[in-house]
């Protein structure tokens, strides 16, 4: 009986300690569960200093490949972010043009936060067209790009101002893609059999030569004429295909802050921009925040793209606002 009676009692009290130990660790549990995470407010985006970059780059005149106005440009950029407190790599290669012309390009990358494992890549082109092949009139001349390249470097810049005092936590790489928009116009009749994408060569080359070997980010958001007058930027076809939870956060991002006019929760058709290449070679999930939308005529850019309207007098402070407090609410509540 005695035998008998110890081995219930110690039954028992397996069971209790084996329920005891659970109750404890479901505590355990409770206890380490984390709290929802509080919305961040960044510091403010002030578009009239975004405004003031594009006259800086639009002052110095069209920022062509192998012309002074391009080389005094990517000296003001690389200045720039390195006054605002970025580490600047600079990538300097050439490429051939759709008419043979070798151009000398420079990618042009400002990081912060640089022991940060989670990072984020803001990227924008900073050359503009040599020719304004949609246009009456000077079709051979190039364009100011004050919306087309100016407008995404405009707010890359005033994210670096911001940066310098207070960074986000997450890691941040802005990277400035030269030789966008050197791609061959409709009319060229020369051999493009070989199947050379001429388009956004910075980003080609960066894609298969990235500034850190190896170099990977959690996602990327591309900026590309961001700033007109009236813009409404939708959601593009690669951006979906590649990124979709990135352009749902940004365009939820824009709607809580009051600006579904400009960020138009519907899809549009992909298009050939610089994010491709990040996406398909860098395999970096990134999207384009790009004035791409429909029209009665089909898909519309806007009636400026190429042609010498673009120019100051089409840039909106309130789109720059728009884009600038957008982006800079997804990357300070990373």
């Amino acid at each position: 009986m005695k035998n008998k009676s110890l081995f219930i009692l110690l039954v028992i009290c397996i069971i209790q300690g084996a329920c005891n130990g659970g109750r404890e660790k479901e505590t355990e549990n409770s206890d380490i569960l984390e709290e929802p995470k509080a919305a961040v407010n960044p510091p403010p985006f002030n578009s009239d200093s975004a405004y003031y970059f594009i006259e800086q780059q639009v002052d110095f005149g069209p920022r062509v490949p192998n012309t002074v106005s391009h080389k005094k440009t990517g000296d003001f950029l690389v200045e720039t972010l390195s006054r605002y407190g970025a580490k600047v790599v600079e990538q300097t290669f050439e490429a051939e043009a759709f008419d043979g012309t070798k151009l000398y390009l420079r990618n042009i990358i400002g990081s912060y936060n640089l022991e940060a494992r989670k990072r984020i890549l803001l990227a924008a082109h900073w050359d503009t067209r040599p020719f304004a092949d949609k246009d009456t009139k000077d079709e051979n001349l190039p364009i100011e790009g004050a919306n087309d390249g100016g407008s995404g470097v405009a707010v890359l810049l005033e994210f670096a101002r911001i940066f310098k005092d207070s960074l986000p936590e997450v890691g941040i790489d802005i990277i400035l893609f030269d030789g966008e928009d050197y791609g061959e116009p409709d009319s060229f009749k020369g051999n493009l059999s070989r199947g050379e994408i001429y388009w956004c060569l910075g980003s080609q080359y960066w894609s298969e030569n990235p500034h850190i070997p190896g170099y990977s980010a959690y996602y990327g958001i591309l900026l590309d004429m961001v700033g007109a007058k009236d813009a409404a930027f939708y959601q593009e076809g690669i951006s979906m295909h590649y990124a979709p939870k990135v352009v749902e956060k940004v365009w939820n991002t824009a709607a809580n802050l009051g600006y579904r006019q400009y960020f138009v929760p519907s899809k549009t058709g992909m298009i050939t921009d610089d994010h491709v290449f990040i996406n398909e070679k860098a395999q970096i999930p990134t999207i384009d925040i790009i004035q791409y939308g429909p029209d009665n005529a089909g898909v519309f850019f806007g009636d400026y793209h190429h042609t010498h309207r673009d120019n100051m007098d089409i840039i909106s402070k309130e789109t720059l606002k728009a884009v600038g407090e957008t982006v800079l609410h997804v990357i300070y509540n990373e």
